[in-house]
């Protein structure tokens, strides 16, 4: 399965280049994406005109122009399923990546989408089959919905529930942390470190 790394910000706090460890996060993310056993190489999706610098720390950039992630998404749409994750997640599990891409293989839903118990949807961690997902963006948009969050709802998707997951393996629930400022970079530096001690990083 192809793994896709949103790294195209819209907010002033995404900086997909902040230093963990000495290392872009966006870098982080892709190693740990790619330590799914499921996934065969990923591509990153960037702003244009931020290409040069991200052709420093990712594979495989895909430059694009646009005004939000859903439509840099749309304009990098790849033509097989992919595992979409944000480029800021560097404590993703491959745990969850296999699991994922396991369940879209064994049922082949349109989407395979995380959810928490209080119904919000972990949509920056899904698998997703790119037509539909075209599709559901043009309905949402029809519809005046601008949010991926909202996207999504209209896709015939299969809900896994992160708190059933979190009882089979805990260290899940540490896919879903995003890097944002210098306290999320303590913590992220401290988890990897233990992490690494135990044997389960890169």
């Amino acid at each position: 399965m192809l793994g896709v790394i949103m790294a195209f910000p819209e907010k002033r706090w995404e900086n997909y280049t902040i230093p963990v460890n000495d290392k872009p996060v966006v870098k982080l993310t892709e190693k740990r994406l790619l330590m799914g056993k499921r996934i065969e190489r990923a591509i990153t999706i960037v702003r244009r005109d931020k290409l040069k610098t991200y052709s420093l720390h990712v594979s495989n950039p895909i430059p694009v122009s646009a005004r939000n992630k859903i439509e840099a998404l749309l304009k990098a749409l790849p033509d097989e399923p992919f595992f979409l994750v944000e480029g800021n997640m560097p404590l993703l599990m491959p745990f969850l990546v296999n699991y994922l891409a396991g369940l879209y293989y064994e049922n082949e839903p349109e989407a395979v989408i995380p959810v928490w118990r209080d119904g919000s949807r972990e949509v920056f961690h899904a698998v997703y089959e790119p037509e539909p997902l075209r599709d559901a963006v043009e309905s949402a948009f029809a519809e005046g919905y601008k949010s991926f969050s909202r996207v999504v709802e209209f896709l015939d998707y299969e809900a896994v529930s992160i708190e059933e997951l979190a009882k089979r393996n805990p260290k899940v629930t540490l896919s879903f942390f995003r890097v944002k400022s210098s306290l999320d970079i303590a913590f992220a530096e401290k988890t990897m470190a233990e992490l690494k001690t135990r044997g389960e990083l890169f």
